[in-house]
Formats: structure tokens, C-alpha cells, sequence
């Protein structure tokens, strides 16, 4: 090649410069950079998937709330340092509900009155089907279900409970003329007091407002089931003498709204005044002592009247054993942590007073047999 041709080409090739190799690297930087954009684009969207897919099982399976000890508590939940250990804080109502079903120190609380509750219901509706009219309507309602199956049970359960105890309790009520509202106002006071304590015991975690309250229905419930166990014997006893039934019930519900008035006050609802609450309790029980020896001495000549005694002497005994054990907090005391799930002072007191209200019940029983049989011109007769 001459040096002329070669210098003709020389021309013609265009030298690489500075700027070329920067182009070329921005080109191959712009090519990474799309590269790690859409590789991050893809690896966002998989993560998204994956916390949806995350949200959606935690939509499927609530949150499983946990327990805790005394000393995590709010101040307005720290009731009694004996307890340690097994308590529910802030749960919402949801699963403060079900919790029903899980073992924490207030389990045992819930089902002991819940039990009761029920066995009282049934005791009511036991009786309401062996008053003539109630049962009556009964059956109209079991006639004129369209299924044969509930009816056919139904008619034959009517037909069991009106045969021969109907006629009994139907010449019972033309004879003595004995009203039974007393009785059903005693089983629902009982019926009340029971519900509000379980109800009390299984939301009262829910929030300080909620507890409040929920304390409050607690212990009007107590105050109830108080005044409307006097209402039978009282009623019974003294059906012959109205002046006595007038001051007597009149007494015991006076008390009965001063104490409910008095325990509205959120202070008093503290543990503070645990002791306070007990005695306002023990106070209205202690005023039947007096109609009880009038009523004695009234119907000394009556052979029933020992019987009545005894199952009332147990209901006093098991109210005031239970307050016993509500005051002192036995045996938690003793043994701080040992009792948080089964056997505290509270659970016992709840079965003792399921026990009282059951032997008031038995006591009623006795009485509404004898007004049922006996009128006032011959009290004491055999």
C-alpha cells in the first residue's frame, strides 16, 4: 500500500475519543439500572403477595390474646395480690366471649354462676308447667308448631306434667286462693344475680369504662337476689297478717335501694372496699333474723315449721360461710399462686351461695305446700 492510500484511510477511520466510551458506559449503566428496577419490581410484588397472603391468615385465625401476671395488670384490674398469675387485660368482647372456653383465673368464676343460672331456669320453667294455665298455653304453642316431631314430643311431655299434679295444683290454687308471684320473684332475682355475675366475670377485661359498669350490675344482682328471697317466706308467713308483710318487705327493700344507690358510686366499686360491700351484704341478710323469730313464734304449733327452719339455717350458713370466705380471701392468702386457677375464695363463694339460694328454694317448696293445703283459720293445723 503507498503511503498516499494509507494515509486515505487514516482519514477516513474515526478516532475513538473520551466521549465515545462515555456514552458507552452511560448505555450499559442504563441497561444495569433497568435490570436491578425491574428485578426489584418483581421481588416487591412477591413480597406484596406474600404479606396479603399473611394478612388473609390472620383474617382466617384471630389473634390468640395472652395471659398475664398481677403485676402487668392496670391499677383498676389489681383486686387481689394473692392471685398471680392467669389474668386477661384490654381483650376486646370477641374474644373475651370465647374465652369462656379457655382456662384463666376467672374461668371457674364464669361457670359456677353460668351452671347455677341454668339450674334455676329450669327449676322456673318446672314449676310454670305445673300451673295449669301456663301449661295450657304450652300445649297451644306445641300443637301449632308444624313439626310433627316437636309436637309429638311436646304433647307427650304437657300430657305427663297435667295429668294427676295438675289437678293437685289446680284444686291447690281454687282451695287457698295462694298467690305464687312471690315465689317467681325470688327465682328471678336469683336467676338475675346469677346471670350479671357471670356476665360481669367474663367481660369485665374488656376496658375500665366496661368494668365499671359491669361491677355495678354485679352488685345490684347481689342486692336483688337479697330482696327478692324475703318476698316468699315473708309473704307465706304472714299472708294472714298484710300489716307485718307490709312492714317487713317494705324494710328489706328500703335497705335493698340504699344499698344499690350507695354501691353506684364508682369508689366504692374498688377493692379498697371489699370489706364495706360485705357487710352492707351481710346487713340485709341479718334483718330477716327478725321476721324469722316472729315467724316462729307465730307458727310454733305448726309441724312444718322445723323443717322450714332447717333448710333456712342452711341458706344462712352458706350466704354468710361464702362471705367468710369473699372477706378473708382464704386460701389464696395462704398459699399466694398456688390457687389462681381452681380453688380461690371467689369461686367458693359462688358455689356457696348457688348452694344457699338452692336450700331457700327447698324452703319455699315447704311453704307454698302448706299455704297450698292450710288457710289462715287453722295455721298451726297438722
Amino acid at each position: 500500500m503507498s503511503p498516499m492510500e494509507g494515509g486515505a484511510l487514516a482519514k477516513k477511520r474515526k478516532p475513538t475519543t473520551t466521549m465515545d466510551h462515555q456514552t458507552s458506559s452511560s448505555s450499559a449503566s442504563v441497561d444495569n439500572n433497568y435490570f436491578n428496577v425491574s428485578h426489584n419490581h418483581v421481588t416487591d410484588n412477591k413480597k406484596n403477595k406474600k404479606k396479603k397472603k399473611k394478612k388473609k391468615r390472620n383474617k382466617a385465625k384471630p389473634k390468640r390474646y395472652s395471659l398475664m401476671s398481677y403485676w402487668e395488670l392496670p391499677e383498676y384490674m389489681k383486686d387481689n395480690e394473692f392471685i398471680l398469675n392467669y389474668y386477661r387485660a384490654n381483650w376486646p368482647l370477641p374474644q373475651a366471649l370465647f374465652s369462656v372456653f379457655r382456662w384463666h383465673n376467672e374461668t371457674l368464676n364464669v361457670w359456677t354462676h353460668l351452671i347455677g343460672f341454668v339450674l334455676f331456669l329450669g327449676l322456673t320453667m318446672v314449676n310454670l308447667l305445673r300451673v295449669p294455665q301456663v301449661a295450657d298455653l304450652l300445649g297451644f304453642f306445641a300443637r301449632s308448631t308444624p313439626i310433627s316431631a316437636v309436637t309429638n314430643v311436646s304433647r307427650n311431655f304437657i300430657s305427663q306434667m297435667t295429668s294427676q299434679e295438675m289437678e293437685i295444683a289446680a284444686a291447690g290454687h281454687e282451695m287457698s286462693g295462694v298467690a305464687y308471684w312471690p315465689f317467681y320473684v325470688f327465682l328471678g332475682g336469683s336467676m338475675f344475680c346469677l346471670f350479671s355475675s357471670s356476665i360481669c366475670h367474663l367481660f369485665s377485661c374488656h376496658s375500665h369504662p366496661l368494668n365499671l359498669l359491669l361491677l355495678r350490675i354485679d352488685y345490684a344482682g347481689i342486692t336483688m337476689m337479697i330482696i327478692t328471697s324475703f318476698f316468699p317466706p315473708i309473704y307465706y308467713i304472714f299472708q294472714c297478717d298484710p300489716r307485718w308483710q307490709f312492714i317487713y318487705l317494705g324494710g328489706i327493700t328500703i335497705m335493698g335501694v340504699f344499698t344499690i344507690i350507695t354501691l353506684l358510686s364508682p369508689k366504692l366499686s374498688s377493692g379498697k372496699f371489699r370489706t364495706f360491700r360485705a357487710l352492707l351484704f351481710a346487713s340485709m341478710g341479718l334483718f330477716g333474723i327478725v321476721p324469722a323469730v316472729h315467724a316462729s313464734i307465730v307458727n310454733w304449733g305448726n309441724p312444718r315449721r322445723n323443717a322450714t327452719l332447717v333448710y333456712e339455717a342452711a341458706m344462712a350458713f352458706f350466704y354468710l360461710t361464702g362471705t367468710g370466705f369473699y372477706i378473708t380471701r382464704i386460701p389464696e392468702r395462704w398459699r399466694p399462686g398456688w390457687f389462681d386457677i381452681a380453688g380461690h375464695s371467689h369461686q367458693i363463694f359462688h358455689v356457696l351461695v348457688v348452694l344457699g339460694a338452692l336450700a331457700h328454694y327447698a324452703a319455699i317448696l315447704v311453704m307454698l305446700d302448706w299455704r297450698n293445703t292450710f288457710g289462715c283459720d287453722n295455721n298451726n293445723a297438722t
